[in-house]
């Protein structure tokens, strides 16, 4: 008999970003459980807000979560599948992608 795991909050964060840094909000929310010391991600949910630069899905500018039964990536209020191989590896992207996003926002240090 398969052993059943108890899902928890492994992490909830919200981080403000400085308008230098672009703007906006960094949010992550992730479930999953402990096994044997490895952390097993079930369910996440992380997020890239900024109602300056998008003010449609709640100005949720990027996201990645595996809601509805499927891993995908919002854009800009589009949504896609996305390959998933671990959740690292989502985070990865969505740190990446996040950046350049806000990267395109910075303003010049002359200004």
């Amino acid at each position: 008999m398969p052993k059943i795991h108890k899902e928890i909050l492994l992490e909830q964060e919200r981080f403000e970003l400085r308008p230098k840094s672009g703007g906006g909000l960094l949010s992550y929310e992730v479930w999953g459980y402990l096994d044997n010391g490895k952390t097993v991600v079930v369910r996440y949910n992380i997020a890239y807000i900024n109602h300056a630069l998008y003010r449609g899905d709640n100005g949720r500018v990027l996201g990645f979560d595996n809601a509805h039964g499927f891993h995908h990536r919002h854009y800009l209020g589009k949504v896609e599948a996305v390959a998933f191989t671990s959740y690292e590896a989502i985070a990865e992207r969505f740190q990446n992608e996040w950046q350049k996003i806000a990267g395109r926002q910075r303003r010049p240090k002359n200004e």
